[in-house]
């Protein structure tokens, strides 16, 4: 975690009347880390620092970072949400179906869908928890392939 997100992070606990505490701060690092990590994951992580941490902390923290517009989570399998942190660019999420590959994808992509929602339905998209699933470019050709 950089020096100024450090600082940043310390101030959105403080004004949000939380403490900071190691725990939270390993919670954060690990999803840091990680890019995409379920709890599980961040628990395994965060357990290779300290093992002082259980996973109903996990669980909290996850959710107050989150509370905190300091992660967030998007639902990239039927399993548990998947977090990253905010300090990447925005983007929304590819997931392949057959190897499960994750793309990450600039927002700028949804520019006329997102308008065209707006327009139509005064629809804003959240960016940051839409998962689109689909076939990726290694796996399209063989599927196309195998349907002759």
């Amino acid at each position: 975690m950089s020096p100024s997100s450090s600082a940043d992070w310390r101030e959105r606990l403080r004004e949000k009347g939380y403490r900071l505490t190691p725990q939270r701060e390993l919670i954060l690092e690990a999803v840091e880390t990680l890019g995409h990590a379920t709890p599980d994951e961040v628990l395994a992580e965060v357990r290779t620092h300290s093992t002082a941490v259980n996973a109903s902390t996990v669980y909290r923290t996850l959710e107050v970072l989150e509370e905190l517009d300091l992660i967030r989570h998007a639902h990239l399998s039927d399993r548990a949400p998947t977090y990253h942190s905010t300090s990447e660019h925005e983007h929304f999420h590819l997931v392949c179906r057959n190897c499960h590959k994750v793309i990450s994808v600039d927002p700028d992509v949804l520019t006329l869908v997102s308008e065209r929602l707006e327009a139509d339905h005064g629809f804003t998209i959240d960016v940051g928890h839409l998962t689109v699933f689909g076939t990726c470019g290694d796996h399209a050709a063989t599927q196309l392939g195998g349907d002759r």
